[in-house]
């Protein structure tokens, strides 16, 4: 439920910027989902030490409280008609910061609510519980912006159904049985535990480059909020039914893409790397299709790529990172794949400013897949380095004790 209320809230949100910002649209709504990105650049690492140390249970409570109230207070400010674009900048931000210590809690607390060997099966699930919503939420968005108006009112009325939803996921953790979670114990609380957990994937190549391609797809790939709005509105002439729709058959793709990964047993580099390459490609046809219609058609495709991607790569820094310090490293993991947008969001808002909105879609799949492949072929340099200076300490090691041997004779 809080799902699909917050998949209509970036649907009303987009539109509402959209109406507010006559004009300058693009480059508002490169702002707005810059600024509610932001915190994740700034405050995830902190974050991710709170969820370490504090139960998760009792900290996605306050996220939820902390999500509702910006959404209500924007919702309200829509409603009367007194809502500024301004005002949808202060609080983006602010949900933003309580998203940002939402995420590391929740993306580790699945480890915690299901035993290791049903991971990779529980993160492919918790994502098609998040793309059924996102099946749903933007296309009944964008119906109820048209019944209700069509205008800045209509998307006020949404929003607040959002900041209803919330009341689902803190009902539902308060009634769950506590005695059944798998908690870690709490990280200590001495100083330098978040350089603990910055040390822990500094020596870990193969989270590093797990790291690096989420930055390059989440950074320029990931701007579905801005590219769709702008294609749907300026290329093809839509209105909020059809940009609603577009998430709508994205999620189509994208649902697929999370029941897939729900039946791995295991994630492999070759799957990341493979499944990002495809995710920029796609977003760079989808910038060169010539009709709505076919921009509609490949929509799933892109879902279905982008999903894989993105639920192999959790699956994989849950999978391969020691409990204890589990929830830094998926609060770096989300600073970086959140926290780019921030440094996209507002690049790519710029480009279909002065470019056309095409270019947004086809610059950001051409940077991703670039980026991608640098990454993936200087993390293979570095392997192939570190085995041969591995093969070169492991001949040594092996003609000590004969040189000793030969040495005492």
């Amino acid at each position: 439920m809080s799902n699909t209320g917050t998949w209509m809230q970036r649907v009303a949100q987009d539109w509402l910027v959209l109406e507010l910002a006559a004009g300058s649209g693009a480059t508002a709504l490169g702002i707005t989902t810059g600024l509610q990105f932001l915190p994740f650049l700034l405050l995830t690492p902190f974050a991710g030490l709170v969820a370490d140390r504090m139960p998760k249970q009792r900290l996605l409570q306050l996220t939820n409280i902390g999500m509702a109230l910006p959404a209500a207070v924007l919702g309200v400010l829509a409603v009367t008609g007194t809502a500024e674009v301004w005002h949808v900048y202060v609080l983006a931000l602010l949900l933003g910061a309580a998203s940002a210590f939402d995420a590391p809690a929740r993306q580790s607390f699945v480890s915690e609510l299901v035993d290791p060997v049903d991971l990779t099966n529980a993160v492919g699930l918790n994502s098609a519980s998040f793309n059924a919503a996102r099946l749903v939420g933007p296309g009944l968005a964008g119906v109820l912006i048209a019944v209700f108006g069509g205008g800045a009112v209509a998307t006020g009325w949404v929003i607040l159904l959002n900041a209803v939803s919330y009341a689902a996921p803190i009902w539902s953790l308060r009634h769950l049985d506590a005695s059944r979670i798998d908690a870690a114990a709490p990280a200590n609380r001495g100083p330098g535990a978040i350089r603990e957990g910055v040390a822990y994937v500094r020596a870990r190549p193969d989270l590093l480059l797990v790291l690096s391609l989420v930055f390059f797809a989440g950074t320029f790939g990931l701007n579905f909020q801005i590219t769709s709005a702008l294609m749907a509105t300026e290329v093809y002439g839509k209105g909020p039914e059809e940009f609603g729709l577009l998430g709508t058959v994205l999620a189509i793709g994208s649902l697929t893409g999370s029941l897939l990964a729900a039946r791995r047993t295991n994630v492999r580099h070759r799957l990341v790397v493979g499944a990002a390459l495809a995710f920029g490609t796609t977003v760079v046809l989808a910038g060169l299709m010539p009709s709505y219609l076919t921009f509609a058609l490949l929509a799933p495709v892109t879902g279905l790529t982008a999903l894989t991607f993105i639920t192999s790569a959790n699956t994989y820094m849950q999978l391969h990172t020691d409990a204890g310090v589990r929830g830094r490293v998926m609060a770096l993991y989300m600073m970086i794949f959140m926290g780019g947008t921030p440094l996209g969001a507002p690049i790519i808002g710029w480009i279909g400013e002065e470019y056309g909105a095409r270019w947004t879609l086809i610059g950001g799949g051409t940077l991703t897949v670039l980026g991608v492949a640098v990454s993936a072929a200087v993390h293979l340099r570095l392997d192939r380095a570190r085995r041969e200076r591995d093969e070169v300490i492991g001949e040594a090691v092996a003609e000590a004790p004969v040189r000793t041997a030969s040495a005492a004779f």
